[in-house]
């Protein structure tokens, strides 16, 4: 009865819920990941504790007056769809168009691949203030993004070293990370709020 019942549970606690709600329930609602979050968040502080100042409230975007991190999104992801966009278009073009072709896909994923290095770290600063269902989704969109970087770096030297296929492989699959990431992110602003309640507490202060 009990092996039944569970299944049935998680289709109510579904029911109603989009299919963010959904992504992020499957994703983030496990003890392990609270665990793990409960555990990097301090460590992830004390460092953030020895940098200066001014180079933390850089990253959580304080001089503009709203968060630094969705703005710089735009970068890396905008570079990797480009990227893919030209590593699969057809490839029955003349060999010198096809060369430029492949060139330009290389230099949008070093650059998207780039671009995600201080976006990263501008996220990881915002998730360092976050708590509860916040924290847990943005363990995950965080790691996603990861992935992402990681994949990018792997193809960029994947096409150095000639193996062009393996490259559009792992910079797809990163391209498949970073928009799962891009839900969750939609979802911590939208969905949590996060870093919206500070920005109007400002405006209205």
């Amino acid at each position: 009865m009990s092996r039944c019942s569970a299944p049935a549970a998680g289709q109510a606690r579904h029911w109603g819920m989009t299919l963010t709600d959904q992504i992020e329930d499957r994703l983030s609602n496990h003890g392990a990941v609270e665990t793990l979050a409960e555990e990097l968040q301090p460590v992830l502080r004390a460092a953030l504790g020895r940098l200066p100042q001014g180079v933390v409230s850089a990253l959580h975007g304080d001089p503009q007056g709203h968060p630094l991190h969705p703005a710089l999104v735009h970068l890396p992801l905008g570079g990797w769809m480009v990227a893919a966009l030209l590593d699969f278009l057809p490839g029955d073009a003349a060999p010198e168009n096809r060369e430029q072709t492949e060139r330009a896909a290389d230099l949008a994923l070093l650059l998207a691949t780039l671009g995600a290095v201080p976006t990263i770290a501008a996220g990881w600063t915002d998730w360092s203030n976050t708590r509860r269902q916040a924290r847990r989704t943005g363990l995950i969109h965080g790691t996603l993004a990861e992935t992402a970087f990681l994949l990018s770096g792997a193809s960029l030297l994947a096409r150095h070293k000639g193996k062009r296929g393996l490259g559009k492989a792992l910079s797809g699959a990163g391209l498949g990370a970073a928009l799962v990431a891009g839900l969750l992110g939609g979802q911590l602003v939208y969905g949590h709020g996060l870093g919206v309640g500070a920005t109007l507490s400002k405006r209205q202060g």
